[in-house]
């Protein structure tokens, strides 16, 4: 194996397995921040499906962050919704469909217009009177 340059006693292997396992360990400590909160201010029932959870059952419930964003975490919860497991793919299945048929995104521009077909039409039809 290379060694990872500046770094004698790290192989490139080993720095790529350092640095996953620490984004990992990150964004497991950010979701148990907004996933406990989340669960203290919202009832444990599905959004979508309207299944309610209880117990162990609990687990079984996501947040899902409704402008998709997981940095956006207000305090209040506004951008938070619990969805159970199967309601919670659906839904980002649904997002992924609609990425495919529109890549550009979904808040695409208007098209700007370049003729003006009626233009001076006032005129032409005031001229046969």
């Amino acid at each position: 194996m290379r060694r990872r340059p500046g770094r004698a006693d790290e192989t490139d292997r080993e720095w790529h397995d350092h640095l996953l396992a620490d984004v990992q360990r990150q964004r497991t400590q950010r979701e148990k921040s907004y996933r406990a909160h989340a669960l203290t201010m919202l009832p444990p029932i599905c959004a979508h499906c309207g299944r309610e959870f209880g117990g162990l059952k609990v687990r079984e419930l996501t947040v899902h962050h409704k402008d998709h964003n997981h940095e956006n975490n207000p305090a209040d919860g506004s951008n938070w919704e619990l969805l159970c497991l199967y309601c919670h793919e659906n839904e980002h299945g649904r997002r992924q469909v609609a990425d495919a048929y529109d890549p550009a995104g979904h808040e695409a521009e208007a098209p700007t217009v370049t003729s003006r077909p009626f233009a001076d039409l006032d005129k032409l039809l005031n001229k046969r009177e």
